[in-house]
């Protein structure tokens, strides 16, 4: 179905001009406008064409390895990012993350002295918190054992809240209420984790666990700890803000200070196949999506030797990092787990319509649904019939998503501007294996090829850019009208280029949505909106 709105040309060179200054000044509406000028005045149109679109089951697995948990890349520096958490809701069903990673020593074969033995082991997790909403707790006098000595010491500990912004799903126990608690599970892996195994590559990777090492309650907050001597104002201990798990210092005292010396220890090579990894999950099966760096993690062991000095002999405290961050090696995974059962998710993914299209579109990171848009060919006939016969130059072309009003009726927080769009070149529709070469033409141009709007309210929109693109297929004659690939997540950059066009944040994309599709009873439905102007 068509529907066409004229207007004079004063109005489309305001709304079309005025916004390609706003949207990166578009090549191709400055090219058209010469086009349309010339001779004096042009009509504009804007006609909206049905789409087919339909969803695409990812099966609920997705590359996840530590190649594709890159948020952020630069020449100096790449940070990560690994999702923890439960969440369930209607729609997509029940989803848990957790996260797997070898660790390795600071300091390889290293000399833990005469008779160490472990005081605590720490792990420290740093989620993002929101640094000016501190709260200051009151000073604690206490005493604390420092090696052999008990030290009379004032210990000062800051919260914060954790940003929201790196959270999805259900962070408070109703409106108003407390922060819903995450219970998280610290264990030992037992299984190599091989990075360049293919197998260990994807979500849905099994592992086999061992020692239960940990395990703490997190209520939303991060803490900020410094302890100083009383005697002299001497800081003894200051930590930045973070999780700290209490570890079972048996297993650590067993696995690494009895082995001081053995080949064990001995390189990253022994010692990765030795302490095979950790894995963090949770036990909850409903709450929120907690964003994170791995790359912030760290595994502090604190421990003491026998000193002996001129006869005196003493155990000073000492500590020793295990390394959890990827820029050593380590192989790290985020493993996902799905349960639709009931969900409307559950019902649509079995009567997919590649040939009319879905009338619901559910799409959803990390490894879940896709939504595949195509153009019918009879679009792009009619639009080159228009350019051919009557002139009519595209200026603007976008496919135009809203959100389902009564089935994402809620109040998570809406994707902003957080989608990636590829043209498909091939696709195993059985296995779902999906191949493409490169952007859309228009992400290549350098067009801002994303816009969302009313994300405070219901339904929300988002409209892709597809100028340059069906430019290409209906006036330059030759570019191929190829389905288009819509994914949660962005594309990951440097900040000023993108990676490449395989290098995503899909893989750790917390949030999903459900849309209108190819419904023609709702005028909601997605369409391709173009504008194009023809001379009077």
């Amino acid at each position: 179905m068509i529907h066409t709105v004229k207007r004079t040309f004063a109005m489309l060179f305001v709304a079309v001009f005025g916004s390609a200054l706003l949207y990166n000044c578009e090549p191709e509406a400055d090219s058209l406008g010469q086009q349309l000028f010339i001779d004096g005045a042009a009509e504009g149109n804007v006609t909206s064409y049905d789409l087919i679109a339909y969803n695409i089951n990812n099966h609920d697995t997705i590359r996840s390895d530590a190649g594709r948990l890159i948020s952020l890349s630069s020449s100096t520096a790449s940070y990560s990012a690994a999702v923890l958490g439960a969440f369930s809701e209607g729609q997509f069903g029940m989803q848990k993350a957790s996260f797997l990673t070898q660790l390795r020593m600071s300091t390889d074969n290293f000399d833990f002295g005469t008779t160490p033995k472990i005081d605590s082991v720490v792990l420290v997790m740093k989620p993002t918190p929101v640094a000016d909403s501190i709260v200051t707790r009151p000073t604690k006098d206490e005493n604390l054992l420092v090696g052999t000595e008990t030290v009379p010491v004032s210990t000062e500990i800051k919260s914060y809240p954790t940003n929201y912004n790196f959270k999805y799903g259900k962070m408070k126990l109703g409106p108003g209420g407390t922060h819903t608690l995450m219970h998280i599970n610290v264990d030992e892996v037992t299984t190599f984790l091989d990075g360049n195994d293919p197998a260990f590559k994807r979500s849905n990777v099994v592992v086999s666990t061992g020692t239960a090492l940990g395990s703490t309650v997190f209520d939303g907050t991060v803490m900020a700890k410094t302890i100083t001597k009383k005697s002299d104002n001497s800081v003894l201990f200051t930590s930045d803000a973070g999780i700290r798990i209490p570890l079972k210092k048996e297993f650590f005292q067993t696995m690494i200070l009895d082995k001081s010396g053995k080949p064990e220890l001995m390189d990253a090579s022994n010692f990765t196949r030795y302490f095979k990894g950790i894995k963090l999950s949770v036990t909850d099966t409903d709450g929120y999506l907690l964003q994170f760096n791995p790359n912030d993690m760290e595994m502090v062991m604190y421990y003491t030797n026998e000193k002996n000095t001129n006869g005196t002999i003493t155990r000073p405290q000492s500590t020793f990092k295990l390394i959890l961050a990827g820029n050593v090696g380590n192989a790290r995974f985020g493993q996902y787990e799905y349960n639709r059962t009931g969900s409307a998710w559950k019902t649509a993914s079995s009567a997919i319509n590649e040939v009319d299209g879905d009338t619901r579109l559910y799409m959803q990171g990390m490894g879940g649904p896709s939504v595949a848009v195509k153009i019918p060919d009879t679009t792009i006939g009619t639009l080159k019939t228009l350019y051919e016969k009557d002139k009519a130059a595209i200026v603007s072309a976008k496919i135009r998503l809203y959100t389902d009003d009564v089935a994402w009726n809620n109040n998570y927080r809406r994707t902003n501007n957080n989608f990636t769009i590829l043209p498909i070149d091939s696709r195993d529709s059985g296995t779902e294996v999906i191949t493409y070469s490169g952007y859309i033409a228009d992400l290549t141009a350098g067009f801002t090829w994303l816009k969302s709007y009313d994300l405070d309210k219901n339904p929300s929109y988002y409209d892709f850019t597809v100028t340059k693109a069906v430019k290409d297929i209906v006036e330059g004659g030759t570019a191929v009208n190829k389905t288009l690939l819509i994914n949660v997540g962005q594309f990951i950059s440097t900040g000023t280029s993108f990676v490449g066009y395989k290098y995503s944040s899909r893989a750790f994309a917390t949030e999903r949505n459900v849309f209108i599709g190819s419904d023609k009873n709702n005028v909601n439905r997605v369409q391709l909106k173009v504008t194009y102007g023809t001379k009077k």
